[in-house]
């Protein structure tokens, strides 16, 4: 049954005709369970992940990045658990910016609403760059302008036509990277084991400190404790720009088919599908590749692109260099994958604000099919930063948009802990039952809001420490780090006078709006829907199929 194309659907999620009221949600309900399930792993599943996921082994060793990565994961599976109660709750379009507005404060909502379209923006450029990165591992010969010209293009054709296209592009790209590093890491395993030309089954002799040149752990700037606390420090700043993910399927609530059964089954298999591929491939990383490889230092001429990346060093190493271009190619697939997410986030978070009154009303205005075009195209225009590469290095360019990135990125999850709180606060105030709680609870809570609100905070100040280490200093990568620190308060307090916003008090928070009682009627219309026998639902689930 194509739930996208049913009356009931059509009937809550936007009309036949070109929008000419803006005053609520004109996105059509296309998204299927497979196509949410995909996303939420599709995005979380990125260049960082293949290439740069290394960058620190040599600062911190093998040891540290692990637990960086575990300790980090912890972290964003807090903030799922808050994520998950509160989409499941209301599923609208850009949830965790608006609920930032309705439950604690306008002004919260217009600084999250901010802070999300840039960092989710710059990740457009940040794709594009990569790409051409990629390209280069085999030939530099195509002008860099061509290549950004061609990746807006092709964004465009893909965000502007029905979001069920949109979902089923992301879909099959997002396939094809839970393939690659599937595969990856069983290459890591056979390879460990002996399976490989030189018959070596090393095992994790890289981790073993009394062969040569083995250690868990390397001290980074300084000798002894405090120079291996610094190395895992660094590599704590690695994972958190890594280990995403919740926010992807968050952002599809507004366009979900039955949000209240896709949206719980999404969020429960982040933990297994998506946080297993970061700490895998961190222990992958740390096998594979000793913490002083000459061409993971980059005291070697390697090539461009997945040149770089640990795994691709490793095949190089063993004489398995055919591998690198099948490699090179699927990586590319997913730096297309990755930044189709950003542009939707991007333009969605816009529409959100657009809904809510906080941005211009232009950008809450939808085709027939229910695509925000003047949000799409706006987010489009992050792409243009991508020339940057035309006149300084790429390199350089993906370390700007790094850096200030990660600091937005842990601002947006306090944001969201910190709305999760105010949110668990009223259902308590207005007294309001179990049985009325949302379908998908977390555990742990509240003190998963506690623990993330609090890591997240914490990790937007360490995150550029090691600025201000002794011969490190540089003004610019300083500016990018901690440019947001400043303008997130700047924009709550102008937008707080100016608007004259209240704070809302747990008692008054409004947990029963019109958008939840237009899809209560929504799901019930559909409640008639045949079940599907437990065991195929169960497989077709794991699948990431509705």
């Amino acid at each position: 049954m194509d739930l996208g194309k049913t009356p009931s659907v059509e009937k809550f999620s936007g009309s036949e005709t070109d929008v000419e009221s803006v005053s609520s949600d004109q996105t059509h309900r296309t998204l299927r369970g497979r196509h949410v399930q995909l996303i939420g792993i599709g995005g979380t599943i990125g260049t960082v992940l293949f290439v740069q996921i290394g960058s620190n082994l040599p600062i911190g060793g093998p040891a540290s990045l692990v637990i960086a990565f575990l300790l980090w994961s912890t972290v964003v599976l807090a903030v799922n658990n808050c994520l998950s109660e509160m989409v499941t709750w209301i599923p609208i379009s850009s949830p965790y910016v608006r609920f930032a507005d309705r439950f604690v404060d306008e002004a919260l909502g217009v600084c999250s609403g901010v802070n999300l379209v840039l960092t989710m923006g710059l990740g457009i450029p940040y794709e594009t760059v990569a790409f051409n990165l990629m390209l280069n591992f085999w030939t530099d010969k195509i002008p860099v302008a061509a290549v950004v010209v061609f990746i807006i293009v092709l964004y465009a054709v893909l965000n502007l036509f029905a979001v069920r296209f949109y979902g089923e592009s992301e879909f099959w790209l997002s396939i094809g990277k839970v393939i690659l590093i599937v595969g990856l890491l069983i290459f890591t395993f056979v390879v460990m084991v002996g399976g490989n030309p030189q018959h070596d089954a090393f095992g994790f002799r890289n981790w073993d400190s009394s062969k040569v040149p083995g250690t868990p752990f390397v001290a980074y700037q300084y000798d002894g404790d405090l120079g291996r606390f610094l190395g895992f420090l660094s590599c704590l700043v690695q994972a958190s720009f890594t280990v995403i993910g919740p926010e992807y399927v968050a952002m599809t609530a507004g366009e979900a088919a039955h949000p209240r059964r896709t949206l719980p089954r999404s969020f429960q298999s982040f933990m297994i599908r998506c946080l297993l591929f970061f700490i895998l491939g961190a222990i992958s990383v740390g096998v594979l590749v000793p913490y002083n490889d000459p061409s993971l230092l980059g005291t070697t001429a390697v090539r461009p692109g997945t040149g770089t990346s640990p795994y691709v060093i490793a095949m190089v190493r063993m004489r398995l260099g055919g591998l690198a271009h099948v490699v090179n190619a699927l990586v590319m697939l997913s730096i297309l994958s990755a930044g189709n997410s950003f542009v939707y986030i991007t333009s969605r978070t816009l529409y959100g604000l657009a809904l809510e009154g906080r941005m211009p009303r232009v950008f809450a205005r939808c085709n027939k099919q229910g695509v925000p075009v003047n949000a799409v195209c706006f987010a489009l225009l992050f792409s243009i930063l991508a020339f940057l590469q035309l006149s300084h290095p790429s390199a350089i360019v993906l370390l700007w948009i790094t850096r200030f990135a990660t600091v937005g990125g842990m601002a947006n999850y306090a944001m969201i802990a910190f709305s999760y709180l105010r949110y668990r606060a009223a259902l308590k105030a207005q007294g309001i039952p179990k049985d009325c709680h949302p379908p998908q609870q977390g555990f742990w809570q509240p003190f998963c809001g506690y623990y993330a609100l609090i890591a997240c905070f914490s990790m937007i100040f360490i995150s550029g420490y090691s600025v201000f280490l002794p011969g490190h200093w540089n003004t610019l990568t300083f500016i990018f780090s901690y440019a947001l620190v400043p303008v997130l308060p700047i924009i709550f307090v102008v937008w707080k006078v100016a608007r004259r916003t209240k704070w809302r008090s747990a008692r008054d928070i409004d947990l029963f709006t019109a958008e939840r009682a237009e899809i209560d009627a929504y799901e019930s219309a559909l409640k008639d829907t045949p079940a599907r026998a437990s065991f195929i639902q169960a497989v077709r689930s794991f699948l990431g199929r509705s």
